[in-house]
């Protein structure tokens, strides 16, 4: 998992191709990107939606085992909780063609998106997205990109 501020990007450039793309992505994306799916090169998705965050994902934790997701609030901000996957239980397997699996609610660290902040979760990074920073729902516009991993 990887945290940190969009100024600090560069940092993380050279694992991979593809996470290079996405990374260039994200550092450039305006607030005003069409909701949607927009595809890249070398297998990379740009997913923007645009929701109201909550004080509960009834759905709980997810875990990729394709792609690697980069995560980051291009209005607005979203607290995300994430815990390595072998301390979450496994509520739904996983689903090949949704690319998941879900894992029961439980305490994690709470990392927020927004003002500039971005999360990169790997698939041995279970993550529970959609949450309301300080108990307050409100609109967020956010850009998930899909790296392809293995």
């Amino acid at each position: 998992m990887i945290y940190d501020h969009i100024k600090n990007i560069h940092l993380y450039r050279g694992l991979t191709p593809a996470l290079d793309l996405a990374l260039d992505y994200i550092a450039h994306v305006p607030s005003g990107v069409e909701v949607g799916t927009h595809m890249l090169e070398l297998g990379v998705k740009a997913v923007v939606s645009a929701y109201e965050t909550s004080i509960v994902n009834p759905k709980g934790y997810e875990a990729h085992r394709k792609y690697a997701d980069i995560q980051l609030c291009v209005e607005g901000a979203e607290l995300i909780r994430c815990k390595p996957l072998p301390q979450v239980e496994e509520t739904i397997p996983y689903d090949e063609s949704k690319d998941a699996a879900r894992y029961a609610d439980c305490p994690g660290a709470d990392l927020v998106i927004g003002d500039g902040y971005f999360l990169v979760v790997f698939p041995d990074d279970a993550h529970e997205p959609g949450l309301a920073p300080s108990g307050r729902c409100a609109p967020v516009k956010k850009v998930v990109m899909k790296v392809p991993v293995g």
